[in-house]
């Protein structure tokens, strides 16, 4: 979101962003405005707990914590955005997916808003499992019930969030939903997915993008600085900024490593102390450290270790890079069923990912050409579909004609007046 927010910075609009305190922080383009709501309810300080439960809930009461926090922040948002959209005079609004408010209030405060899936798209097909299912693409009756099944229960074990949905939408005088899918932008959805690693859907709006990734320039990043042999396989592990802490996963992965004589990179974004890191290299980690370069470190692997979270895999498959998936939690599941569809990589449920199983897995990606070929098939696709440039195009269009934006349209030269926007 940062890197559409820089694009359209550099083309002379103005960009605020509207959240709790706590998310002031992790904005490295100091171009853009922030303006915290919810101070009484999410002072500083309380991100963290709500980011840590999400991360790993524990079980159903856990869970249900964790729908609680959603639907609280959902509640906070459409309460408090209406006044404060207004207030700054905006033109339109950029909301990503994954929060029904940004929908909610720019269709209740009447401003044309743009829906961005930062992660796997929430727009429903029956044929497509929901994000966190980890099965693949419904071809049969039986699928198809799977599906519906699994809907059926997610939507259930939601409600707590839809209630939110509904009752806020009912206060703006709109039709009635009570679900995410249901709070998309109907002049354009922006996804960082590209078509050929989405499941193949039936269901899809005219104004539905794929983009690819939302990135910023490459440039931005360092090189990797790391001497490596070149007669070696070079394996880059990475599980996000919120799985890093699972030493018990990272010290199979090494042992893999170490057992099929593979070189090693561990990046586990800050979640270990240094004992942990000693820990890993004498297990066989050729390397360990909080963070690498990720782009440039995927490169220069023959293979990359994830936890299936989506930037990770996009980036792994501009890099050409074969994958292999242990999926965790959120949407992680969903992108290592594409991962295994789309022919890039495999993938390893963590509780079953034992040093055998990922030295056979490890192996088969290294040494079966076909899973390099695909993921850099994947990767010209992502090289070509637009990013953020593309996105910014879709953006301006949209808020300055307030007319749907169809992929035909899109490929057209957006509708440019000279006045930058809010």
């Amino acid at each position: 979101m940062e890197s559409l927010a820089g694009v359209l910075l550099d083309r002379g609009h103005q960009v605020s962003w509207i959240h709790q305190i706590d998310v002031k922080p992790l904005i490295r383009d100091r171009r853009i405005a922030f303006h915290a709501v919810g101070l009484d309810i999410r002072p500083a300080g309380s991100l963290d707990p709500i980011v840590t439960r999400a991360a790993h809930p524990g079980g159903p009461l856990g869970l249900k914590r964790v729908i609680a926090d959603v639907a609280s922040t959902t509640d906070m948002l459409c309460r408090e955005m209406p006044a404060l959209l207004n207030r700054l005079g905006v033109d339109g609004v950029v909301a990503d997916q994954m929060e029904a408010a940004g929908g909610l209030v720019a269709e209740g405060i009447g401003a044309p808003f743009v829906s961005v899936a930062c992660a796997l798209p929430v727009n429903r097909d029956p044929h497509v499992p929901l994000p966190v299912m980890p099965w693949g693409y419904a071809r049969d009756p039986k699928g198809l019930q799977l599906n519906e099944g699994s809907t059926s229960v997610y939507d259930w074990l939601m409600r707590r969030h839809g209630d939110v949905i509904r009752n806020h939408a009912v206060r703006f005088g709109l039709e009635e939903r009570q679900a995410m899918h249901e709070c998309l932008s109907p002049l354009a959805q922006i996804s960082q997915t590209t078509a050929g690693f989405d499941f193949p859907r039936q269901d899809l709006p005219t104004t539905f993008h794929h983009v690819g990734p939302l990135r910023g320039a490459r440039t931005e990043e360092p090189p990797l600085e790391l001497p490596l042999d070149a007669k070696r396989p070079f394996v880059f592990a990475s599980l996000g900024t919120l799985q890093g802490w699972r030493i018990g996963l990272f010290e199979r992965i090494a042992d893999a490593c170490r057992l099929e004589n593979f070189q090693l990179l561990i990046a586990h974004c800050d979640r270990l102390d240094s004992r942990q890191e000693a820990a890993l290299r004498r297990r066989g980690a050729t390397a360990v450290t909080g963070f690498a370069p990720q782009r440039s470190a995927l490169a220069r692997a023959d293979l990359v270790v994830t936890h299936a979270g989506l930037n990770t895999v996009l980036d792994a498959m501009e890099a050409g890079t074969p994958q292999l998936a242990l999926p965790i939690a959120f949407d992680q599941p969903g992108v290592a069923a594409r991962v295994v569809q789309a022919g890039s990589g495999l993938s390893v449920l963590p509780l079953l990912a034992r040093p055998i199983t990922l030295r056979r897995s490890m192996r088969r990606l290294i040494e079966e050409p076909p899973f390099a070929i695909r993921s850099r098939a994947l990767g010209e696709e992502i090289a070509a579909s637009g990013g953020a440039t593309w996105a910014a195009d879709i953006v301006e269009t949209a808020i300055a004609t307030r007319r749907p934006i169809t992929r035909r349209q899109a490929a057209i030269a957006p509708v440019q007046d000279g006045a930058p926007r809010e």
